[in-house]
């Protein structure tokens, strides 16, 4: 089906709007007032700059308060709707939304309110324009799609139909089941947006709080569904009121807004993008750093061993078990200080995994490789991370260990750590909700709930990501606020270990410094939980933090941090899936109080 998005969705200036919206790849938009009005263009130029970008525009939005009045306050609304039709003539729109009135004049009177947009309606009908009616949620006294209907039906005339918002519709718990009584052929505009189940007024949470399709707790899917089955042709639209895009930068905006609706599309059925090639494991995670040498003395400290070295570029493979970093001192790292660039995610089938990125607007990252290297695509998450589709050392598919040369070395510290559990991704504090639908429609992995977490200096948000064995796992989280250091923020890679007490006895003898935490943690901790003897001075002795619910008990620890990175041990009984939320408060004041090593 046909795409469109509401200019009010994206920030900047209406030319700014425009070309975003057609680079992304939508093919219509809708024509917020207010931003005409503040435009320095004429309609007619408007008009010819969506020709040039190859955008139709599928509506004007929106006129309000027309129904339900007295009839001289009516017959000034015919007025002011003359003025808009004539200039939608000039805009070479066909379309205007009129929302249910709000206007304290209005009366409770649906025969009236039939009359007066009907009325509207033949005057629209000689400029070409049809009228879709939509009811607002907090609409004075229309506020439900199907009370909507039944006056837009009473009306009876052609160029008056209905527009359905899944914001209204669902915000209210309506039941969407019976759009299926409507024609499709009188419903004029569909308007789509998701957003955050939350308990507040519902104007404030619409013209805050919404989000793109998949993005909240709407099943916007399902309401589609319903649409689709009345027979309804025109374009599905996104109409999203959020402070965070108003402030962020539009082309990114706009890329995520049609992602989101190519994924919805798939949902019901209306598209078939490539099957979603969901990782079975992290094969490496890759670090640039300015200076190896504080990195290297943590990796030796954990146990690692640089095994192998890439036979063309400044790349260095330290391994442990199953858990493979890289350490890149190329150009790049000269930037920004050390810090997670890229993670290897083991695919069954690396080119499919390449090809459903592609087709849901993540492209192939162009990479320069000798000829002998391993094929491997890397597409960019929205933070910048680089996600590279690989296999490891399988006979039926090129494995990127054979681009590296081994080296001397000596043999890892057995036992200490077996695997990567679970990589935590900072993400910029506009780009949450993008990183969320980015990593479960593009990778298909399972999103766990949103936690919140307080930081001494605000509240983070984290939700983790994963697939069905917990063999990839990734908490993304964003900082309490946009700030100029926003890149500033540290990641982290939490290493699995059998025994966390060994584990880190054993870095810490061998240099490493753990994150210290404070006495009055483990006060509380004995409080919480009966531990086993010697359990608690243990965990007190080496800044062990504890975690326990039905499933099972989550031990970990935190290295300092390096530049933008530190490291944490992570002792995971096998059917805890958290990540030790209740924990972070904790380990966020002790960070803040240690100075990163640069």
């Amino acid at each position: 089906m046909r795409t469109s998005i509401a200019t009010v969705s994206l920030s900047g200036a209406l030319t700014e709007k425009l070309t975003a919206a057609a680079r992304a790849g939508f093919d219509g938009v809708e024509i917020f007032e207010n931003d005409l009005l503040a435009s320095p263009l004429t309609p007619e130029e408007v008009r010819a700059r969506c020709v040039d970008l190859g955008l139709s525009i599928d509506l004007y939005q929106p006129m309000r308060d027309i129904e339900g009045v007295p009839s001289e306050e009516f017959a000034r609304n015919l007025r002011r709707a003359e003025h808009k039709f004539r200039l939608m003539e000039r805009l070479g729109a066909d379309t205007v939304l009129v929302c249910s009135s709000v206007s304290p004049l209005a009366e409770d009177d649906d025969a009236l309110a039939a009359f007066q947009l009907r009325r509207l309606a033949e005057l629209a009908e000689g400029f070409g324009i049809r009228v879709a009616y939509e009811a607002l949620a907090w609409g004075r006294h229309v506020s439900t799609y199907d009370h909507a209907w039944r006056i837009v039906e009473a009306a009876d005339h052609p160029a008056l139909g209905t527009c359905l918002d899944s914001f209204h519709i669902l915000a209210r718990g309506s039941d969407p089941k019976g759009i299926e009584d409507i024609p499709g052929e009188k419903i004029f505009f569909l308007q789509l947006a998701d957003a955050p189940l939350m308990a507040m007024d519902v104007l404030q949470w619409s013209r805050h709080y919404r989000c793109f399709p998949g993005q909240g707790g709407f099943d916007v899917a399902g309401l589609v569904g319903h649409v689709i089955r009345t027979g309804y042709e025109g374009p599905l639209s996104l109409e999203v009121f959020n402070d965070v895009f108003r402030q962020a930068e539009a082309g990114p905006t706009a890329v995520d807004a049609l992602r989101s609706l190519l994924v919805l599309q798939e949902s019901v059925g209306l598209s078939e993008p490539p099957a979603p090639v969901v990782p079975t494991g992290i094969a490496f995670a890759e670090l640039v750093t300015p200076d190896v040498e504080p990195l290297s003395e943590i990796l030796e400290a954990l146990g690692f061993a640089r095994t192998a070295r890439h036979r063309s570029k400044p790349v260095d493979l330290w391994q442990q078990g199953e858990a493979r970093l890289l350490l890149n001192t190329g150009p790049a790292a000269r930037r920004d200080g050390t810090q997670l660039a890229a993670v290897g995610l083991e695919s069954p089938d690396p080119a499919g995994a390449a090809r459903r990125a592609e087709a849901l607007l993540a492209p192939v990252l162009p990479r320069r490789r000798a000829p002998e290297d391993a094929p491997l695509d890397a597409v960019a998450a929205p933070d910048g991370t680089e996600l590279f589709f690989c296999s490891t050392d399988r006979p039926d598919l090129p494995s990127w260990t054979g681009d590296f040369e081994p080296v001397a070395h000596k043999p890892p510290v057995a036992g200490s750590v077996h695997r990567i559990d679970h990589l935590a991704l900072t993400q910029p504090w506009h780009q949450f909700d993008e990183a969320a639908l980015f990593h479960r429609s593009v990778l298909g992995l399972g999103a766990q709930e949103s936690v919140d977490v307080a930081d001494p200096y605000g509240l983070l948000r984290s939700r983790a990501v994963t697939n069905a064995d917990g063999s990839v796992r990734i908490a993304l989280g964003v900082g309490p606020a946009p700030s100029a250091d926003e890149g500033g923020r540290a990641q982290h890679i939490a290493l699995a270990t059998g025994d966390i007490v060994t584990a880190a006895r054993r870095f810490r003898d061998a240099g490493g410094r753990l994150l210290p935490i404070p006495a009055n943690y483990y006060d509380d901790l004995a409080a919480k939980y009966e531990l086993a003897d010697g359990e608690l001075e243990a965990y007190r002795e080496l800044g062990i933090l504890y975690d326990r619910d039905a499933d099972g008990a989550f031990r970990h620890c935190y290295t300092e941090t390096i530049g933008r990175l530190f490291f944490e041990l992570v002792q995971r009984d096998a059917g805890h899936r958290g990540y030790g939320a209740q924990n972070a408060p904790v380990r966020l004041a002790a960070q803040h109080i240690r100075r990163p090593v640069r």
